[in-house]
């Protein structure tokens, strides 16, 4: 199965090039319809130029909250620089996804493979 989701251009460009290889989302409806072995196809949101990529699914790692994500997953898959991972925070993901949605919903890390 294929699934679309957008992403913002850094992050879309850390995967691009093998930096990021852990997509950290709230496990809502749609995201619980992902199965390993799965392709994603990503947009940037940067309207300028329509750039896509796509994955495939290697793993999924379900957690209660992101506060249990960042104890267990490497933070380093999950977009932070080397320079960022003491100052790292579940926190940060706040800004996309309420406290209350991450209750709700849980949280899930996606494990993605690029296809070449």
């Amino acid at each position: 199965m294929k699934h679309f989701m957008k992403l913002n251009p850094k992050p879309f460009e850390m995967i691009a090039t093998g930096k990021k290889t852990i997509e950290l989302r709230l496990y809502d409806e749609k995201r619980r319809m992902i199965r390993v072995g799965d392709e994603i196809e990503f947009t940037c949101t940067n309207n300028a130029v329509s750039k896509r990529l796509t994955v495939r699914v290697a793993a999924l790692y379900c957690f209660k909250n992101f506060r249990e994500l960042y104890k267990k997953l490497p933070l380093e898959k999950c977009g932070y620089a080397p320079s960022e991972l003491e100052g790292a925070n579940p926190s940060d993901m706040e800004k996309y996804y309420s406290v209350e949605k991450q209750e709700k919903y849980g949280v899930v890390g996606i494990e993605i493979e690029l296809i070449k």
